[in-house]
């Protein structure tokens, strides 16, 4: 059905063309929604023809369904500043966020609130009064606490992390000291390395409900359906460090094989964690890059007054579990300063042959790279949107290995809901999804080898060749998929990296491939009630 979008604002045609969409068994998304349609019709989810081709030109227009969903409130995408927060007036600054993207050939003269960006995200991006420091494991801990009370320190807590081989003790400073005045006391005492307790930040930005269904151009970006043919993520696990995930939404129906509560909270889920998981394995009205994939849901990040952070102690606690807990690959859709102790994790995680993908940061054109992103062995994802421009916020730089859709991303929220959402947090999460379809294809497929596919199958976007706005360039599905060549048949608990029953919390059953597609007759229940249910949101 082809819309004018004119007509769709008059009620008298919004009502009309409400009732015949009614009659559909699934909301119309443009050309995706042949491909959910077929995911609807065939459990083998043979798909073939009816899939659309990547050059076919699509004009997103105004799903009814969709339209009437309920939402959180949230401003518009021309009025966030660099930031992701909303303004009083639109940002008229090209890198400042109103834009909505700029070209490969950006010369990134923009003056205003970005210039000054770094310097305020540095100061920042440690918890006032915090540090984190390795003790010797063999101290009790009325001898740890001995330790800080002849420091001056109240301790907080400490923790032995498997992963680096080391006990790691938070502490807070109890008078003026500075960090590095109490770092050489402690390190003069025998304490083997102290640092300042970083923050980071969950990579997401405030938009807009737009017209149509602007979030399914992923599927097509990134040639998901093509590449559903070949793999959808079945056997694969994948960590998500981040904020709450609603493990009850249908989108994520049987997915979560894990949860871990790093914060030890009592927090509900949150819009970022649970738009994370959708963008990877949603497979009900939506579709994730990797809908069979199997989540291990680690709740890192707490609500604060500048949005969801955590701080280098909870995230160590989340690698470490990760790694425990058999992810193949771990999802870091967040970012902050280079930081010892993390770098001491993702080395050990590297080092078991775990696939690591994070979000390269909204800090905008003027920022210095930000990590994880930034480390070497960690595979950093650029934003776009529907046109192919970056990102306006998103992070430049030398470590970009490929760019994903996200910009203006329709994904599940908090209590069925929906949101509508942007940052290069969520380019990430499609990113890990690819990863997982890859190492469904072949489970022995080493991290760099993950990469260097992935960079060899990328369309190429701005200026030829690899540059430090797109990396190698959007990255393609079908293309990567059909690039790896497939391993010898393995008894499944051999490639699959199952946590172990006793070490896994909130564990659901999950068949090695999901049915993809809700029964029948609970889509005809809801196609009374989907004009009234919820509806979008973006943190």
């Amino acid at each position: 059905m082809v819309h004018d979008r004119a007509n769709w604002r008059s009620k008298t045609r919004r009502a009309a063309l409400a009732l015949t969409v009614a009659a559909l068994p699934l909301a119309c998304l443009d050309g995706a929604s042949v491909y959910a349609q077929s995911i609807m019709r065939s459990p083998n989810l043979n798909i073939g023809s009816r899939i659309p081709s990547i050059n076919s030109t699509v004009t997103p227009r105004i799903d009814p369904n969709i339209a009437n969903l309920r939402t959180h409130p949230a401003c518009s995408y021309a009025y966030r500043d660099s930031n992701g927060e909303c303004s009083d007036k639109p940002v008229s600054s090209a890198d400042g966020g109103g834009s909505g993207g700029s070209s490969g050939k950006n010369k990134n003269k923009n003056s205003g609130p970005l210039s000054k960006l770094p310097q305020t995200v540095l100061n920042s991006r440690a918890i006032a009064g915090e540090i984190v420091a390795e003790i010797d494991g063999s101290l009790s801990d009325a001898q740890a606490d001995e330790l800080a009370r002849r420091h001056r320190l109240q301790r907080i807590g400490s923790q032995n992390f498997p992963l680096i081989g080391a006990t790691i003790g938070l502490f807070r400073i109890v008078d003026r000291r500075t960090v590095e005045t109490v770092g050489r006391e402690l390190t003069a005492d025998g304490v083997r390395s102290v640092q300042a307790n970083f923050r980071y930040a969950l990579q997401d930005q405030k938009a807009a409900l737009t017209e149509g269904d602007p979030a399914q151009y992923a599927l097509l970006k990134l040639r998901l359906p093509q590449a559903h043919t070949l793999a959808h993520g079945a056997n694969v696990t994948i960590a998500v460090i981040d904020s709450g995930i609603d493990i009850r939404h249908p989108e994520l129906a049987n997915a979560i094989v894990g949860s871990f509560d790093a914060l030890g909270s009592k927090e509900g889920p949150h819009v970022h964690g649970t738009g994370i998981a959708g963008a990877i394995v949603s497979h009900a009205r939506l579709m994730g890059s990797a809908p069979a994939a199997r989540i291990l849901a680690i709740r890192a990040f707490g609500v604060a007054p500048g949005g969801a952070e955590s701080t280098s102690f909870v995230i160590l606690k989340g690698l470490d579990y990760a790694a425990a807990n058999g992810a193949q690959i771990v999802n870091m859709s967040f970012a902050g300063p280079k930081d010892a102790l993390i770098e001491r994790g993702i080395a050990a995680i590297a080092a078991k042959g775990i696939v690591m993908v994070a979000a390269a940061g909204n800090a905008g054109p003027k920022s210095p790279p930000l990590y994880p992103a930034a480390n070497a062995n960690v595979i950093a994802v650029s934003a776009t949107d529907a046109q192919d421009k970056l990102f306006a916020a998103s992070n430049r730089g030398g470590h970009i290995a490929v760019a994903a859709p996200g910009v203006d991303i329709f994904l599940p929220a908090p209590d069925e809901k929906y949101q509508m959402t942007s940052g290069t947090s969520f380019s990430a999460a499609y990113v890990s999804g690819l990863a997982a379809l890859m190492l469904e294809r072949n489970p022995a497929l080493k991290p760099g080898e993950v990469r260097a596919i992935l960079m060899k199958t990328a369309r190429d976007l701005g200026s030829p060749g690899r540059d430090d706005l797109f990396g190698a360039g959007e990255a393609d599905a079908f293309a990567a998929v059909s690039a790896v060549v497939t391993a010898p048949a393995a008894p499944v608990a051999a490639v699959s990296g199952t946590p172990a029953a006793e070490k896994v919390e909130a564990r659901q059953d999950v068949p090695s491939t999901r049915d993809l597609s809700p029964p029948g007759a609970a889509m005809a229940s809801d196609k009374s009630a989907v004009r009234e249910t919820h509806r979008p949101a973006a943190q």
